[in-house]
């Protein structure tokens, strides 16, 4: 399946649904620097200034550069391209003339960065196309538009994600076989993303590894810290895969020779993460509202007598790790409108929350799962047990 076409009728589609005329991207260059959504509906890349128009009436117009053109037409993603040779400025005009759109949704957003692929000087350009045209009056974000295309999973889409996900519990099983106290984080990144490879795709992200408590959970680099007796093992992975992503978190705890068992303040701690998520993934429905989902998994936390985390409780996945579109997370500045766009059906989340134990280390799982009428469905095998070494 061209999953590249099919987000393209989806995109006709939505165009209707949503009572825009037209969606355009604005590229060059893209080895560069390409638009977020350039790999989901174009999946082909320029070097000259191109335009990529895409109406509610199903038609999917490339415009590019002459030594673009005949890989377009090869591709057969589209349903006219066209190409230039001396400037785009004329043929673009000439183009919003012929289609002559009432609205023209870009991409430009202050909330959602996988929506805000224009850069400020191709923007400008454009503008200069349109000068003397009623079109330049007529641009919209494209924000709530694309963030519904990219979280609208198709079918092959959720069957990818699903592949990434299982083969990420695979290659954690196998490492899991390989790693020993004593080991430090880099050592241990080191063995998750060869056994990545092993089952045939490439980390999604650079590993993330903490050694107990010697570093913080979050986006940072492995070190050279050792991990302890008597530490938690928090690792943080994905897998890229056929173009679409995983990322799951997993913990080991690595006992002392005098201890029987973990402590009881681990135990109970992993037990209330689990039951978090096992809430959270029956609330995600149709309908609800992503920040509704995360204060569910707040007040549990506060009930339980814990601190809450600091970032949101889940973000979609899809072409990247942070996919765009709706998130479940609070209705901080730092999220924008994003926590306040309702869950649909077909989008596929992460779950992650933590909490930090001194002296232990970060008690954090994360799993993924995709929304459907009665809630979530997990897309590969979760950690319902705390892993004892």
């Amino acid at each position: 399946m061209d999953i590249e076409k099919a987000k393209i009728v989806q995109a006709t589609q939505l165009l209707e649904e949503m009572d825009i005329d037209a969606w355009a991207l604005f590229e060059r260059e893209t080895n560069m620097q390409k638009d977020p959504t350039h790999a989901m509906v174009v999946g082909i890349d320029v070097v000259w200034i191109s335009l990529f128009l895409f109406t509610r009436f199903g038609e999917a117009i490339a415009l590019v550069g002459n030594f673009d053109k005949d890989e377009f037409e090869r591709s057969d993603r589209f349903t006219r391209v066209q190409s230039y040779v001396h400037g785009a400025g004329g043929d673009i005009k000439r183009l919003f003339q012929q289609v002559n759109p009432k609205t023209i949704a870009l991409n430009y957003s202050v909330n959602d960065a996988a929506s805000d692929g224009l850069t400020h000087g191709m923007f400008l350009l454009l503008q200069s196309y349109l000068v003397d045209t009623p079109f330049a009056e007529r641009i919209i974000s494209s924000q709530e538009f694309t963030g519904r295309l990219r979280s609208r999973k198709l079918p092959d889409e959720i069957a990818r994600l699903e592949r990434a996900a299982v083969l990420a519990t695979q290659a954690w099983e196998k490492a899991y076989e390989q790693i020993e106290a004593g080991m430090s984080e880099k050592h241990i990144a080191a063995v998750i993303d060869g056994e990545i490879r092993k089952v045939g795709g490439i980390p999604s992200f650079e590993t993330i590894v903490n050694a107990g408590p010697k570093t913080n959970p979050g986006h940072g680099h492995p070190t050279d810290a050792r991990l302890d007796p008597g530490e938690l093992l928090h690792v943080d992975f994905g897998v890229r895969i056929d173009d679409y992503c995983s990322d799951l978190q997993r913990l080991v705890y690595f006992r002392r020779s005098e201890e029987s068992s973990p402590p009881h303040e681990l135990t109970e701690a992993f037990e209330t993460v689990k039951m978090i998520i096992d809430e959270t993934m029956k609330a995600a429905r149709p309908g609800t509202k992503g920040y509704q989902v995360d204060a569910l998994a707040r007040r549990v936390l506060r009930e339980n007598g814990y601190p809450e985390y600091e970032h949101a409780l889940g973000h979609q996945l899809g072409r990247d790790v942070h996919d765009g579109g709706g998130i479940l997370g609070p209705q901080w500045e730092r999220y924008g409108s994003t926590p306040l766009t309702p869950v649909e059906l077909g989008n596929v989340f992460t779950l992650e929350l933590e909490i930090m134990l001194p002296g232990i280390g970060c008690v954090g799982l994360e799993e993924d799962v995709v929304i459907r009428e009665q809630g979530a469905r997990f897309l590969c095998e979760r950690q319902t047990e705390l892993l004892i070494k």
